[in-house]
């Protein structure tokens, strides 16, 4: 560590600390602030105004150097985070470069991250799915992992809370593995997925296709309108950060809600070395942070801690928090921490051609797409596999292509010429977390800021390839039966990580010895210390974890905030 800074305790002593400031953060942000509590949020990276500090939003294509790709120079460099869907032109400033923040692969994998005020909020997918009971009751029914010690009428509440307050635009549906929410209206699907929709539908009892679940803002509500956000344009630039607010992020939402009560304090540099343990105290007293520009060291206080780095940087911090009472990290008697990783398997993709619907095509963009919600193993075991995915689905057209020389060119541009409609599907697979699948801290190497470098120690299984291959199957036998053409599957083998979906490492259970978080997402063994990002998940179901991670996170900081006025923290 770098030099102390020994300013007085008093002035860096809070009512509550919030390490991170993305998706979580910001909820625990904006929940203890509206509470009245004097909230320090800690990041490590930029800070990042909403609008102002956007700048690529507003270009047009000819207005980027490379028209919005990447050169050689930047791939050559970037290997890994290069290889992310919205690494582009328009967004690298938001995205950590490879060598910015080293790791060690054990086994490949694809670490992304986004170190600024709202983190990768910013860049996400912004698909936001509810659990259903059949994933909280999953581990304990199939028999993997360990009991989730919450189920779906606990959260439930809490979905509708953060739903409300973000925007989430979708349709009732009736699916009993995919709960139904607090809607906006729908984005609509075009002709070939309805038509899909409908083949499905008029072909399997067990199977549907609906349009996403998307946090857009498809019709403002009051609460939206008093955040300062607008309506969706439909623009599809959302990884730029949009001007209107239209989507979800922290940046829009919840970090300026937070801001506007006067009870926020945001430090931004500020890398988290670890969590403070009081041995007299038996609880965390605060964090040792180091500013990411002058290495200087700073310690600040608070009754009550949330973890919210992102599920890896989460396991990081906590291993890294060692003392006499938890030599092996903070609230790590079980010697569980880092373990149980677990991700979203996204390696199978499966696209088709369509003849039909000739005299339609799509006009403007839709920052959303088709959803396939699990049909495989839902309630009961019928696969050589256990659980099982959802997928996404998606239909668009593009006009043949322009060849010639001269006029014969120009009269092609003028008047182009539509091809036939393209479909698309991609896997959203459940993996099984395993003592094996791990994250650990490097003996030897450091980061720039004295911190041991992260060890990956995680890989796919025979579980996942029996996966792969039957939704391959599948996907194939539903677009046959739709009528589609030359259909073609691919499996990427890409690395995990890549889903973006990483999980554990700090689960939640009922029992101390196999788990690190309680039902309130506290560690059984230091219960000031909270974590409701990705570290805290049991098991991961098929869906897009985000909303699952709001709706803990607000749920456990009223908890907090009630054990805190019973000064049982």
């Amino acid at each position: 560590m770098g030099n102390l800074n020994t300013k007085g305790t008093a002035e860096n002593t809070f009512d509550a600390i919030v390490i991170g400031s993305g998706i979580s953060g910001g909820w625990a942000a904006k929940e203890f602030t509206g509470k009245g509590l004097k909230t320090l949020v800690l990041e490590r990276g930029k800070d990042v105004k909403h609008i102002k500090d956007y700048p690529t939003t507003n270009m047009n294509p000819w207005e980027f150097e490379h028209r919005g790709q990447l050169t050689a120079e930047i791939r050559d460099a970037n290997p890994i985070i290069s290889k992310c869907y919205a690494f582009r032109e328009d967004a690298l400033h938001f995205f950590v470069k490879d060598k910015e923040h080293p790791y060690v692969q054990d086994k490949p994998f694809d670490w992304i991250r986004g170190y600024q005020v709202g983190g990768k909020s910013l860049m996400w997918a912004r698909q936001t799915q509810r659990w259903s009971e059949f994933d909280f009751e999953g581990p304990a029914r199939d028999g993997f992992a360990v009991d989730w010690p919450i189920r779906y009428k606990d959260i439930a509440p809490w979905y509708s809370h953060v739903e409300k307050f973000a925007g989430i635009s979708g349709n009732k549906d009736g699916i009993p593995q995919l709960p139904d929410g607090e809607f906006l209206p729908p984005m609509e699907m075009n002709c070939v997925e309805k038509y899909f929709s409908e083949k499905v539908a008029s072909n399997y009892r067990d199977r549907q296709v609906i349009i996403g679940r998307a946090a857009h803002l498809t019709a403002p509500q009051p609460i939206h309108l008093e955040q300062g956000r607008a309506q969706c344009q439909n623009r599809d630039l959302c990884q730029r950060g949009c001007p209107f607010g239209g989507y979800f992020s922290s940046n829009s939402s919840t970090i300026p809600w937070a801001m506007k009560t006067g009870n926020m304090t945001l430090k931004t540099n500020a890398v988290v070395h670890s969590i403070i343990y009081d041995e007299q105290q038996q609880k965390a007293t605060g964090v040792r942070v180091i500013d990411a520009v002058t290495k200087q060291a700073t310690e600040y206080f608070a009754p009550v801690i949330f973890v919210n780095a992102a599920a890896l940087n989460t396991n990081l911090i906590l291993l890294n928090s060692t003392s006499s009472r938890f030599p092996n990290g903070l609230g790590n008697d079980s010697g569980l921490l880092g373990k149980y990783v677990a991700f979203h398997n996204y390696r199978a993709r499966v696209s088709a051609s369509y003849e039909g619907f000739a005299d339609f095509t799509t006009e403007g963009r839709r920052p959303n797409s088709g959803y396939i919600p699990r049909f495989r193993n839902v309630s009961k075991q019928e696969t050589d596999f256990l659980r099982g995915y959802a997928a996404g689905f998606g239909a668009y057209r593009v006009n043949e292509p322009a060849n010639g020389w001269g006029e014969e060119l120009k009269r092609k541009l003028d008047n182009p010429k539509p091809g036939l409609w393209q479909v698309g599907s991609h896997m959203m697979g459940e993996t099984i977390p395993k003592e094996s699948n791990r994250v650990f801290l490097d003996k030897d190497q450091k980061d720039e800021w004295g911190i041991p470098l992260l060890h990956t120690d995680i890989a796919y299984d025979d579980n996942d390839e029996k996966m792969v291959k039957d939704y391959i199957e599948q996907l194939t036998e539903m677009f046959t039966k739709a009528g589609f053409s030359d259909i073609k599957a691919a499996d990427s083998r890409q690395a995990p990580g890549l889903d973006i979906h990483e999980m554990g490492g700090v689960r939640m259970g009922k029992d101390p010895r196999t788990s690190l978080l309680n039902e309130w997402n506290q560690l059984h063994h230091c219960k000031n210390v909270f974590v409701t990002d990705g570290a805290c998940m049991t098991s991961t179901a098929t869906q897009n974890p985000s909303l699952t991670y709001m709706a803990l996170t607000a749920r456990a900081v009223d908890h907090a905030v009630n054990e805190l006025k019973k000064k049982n923290l």
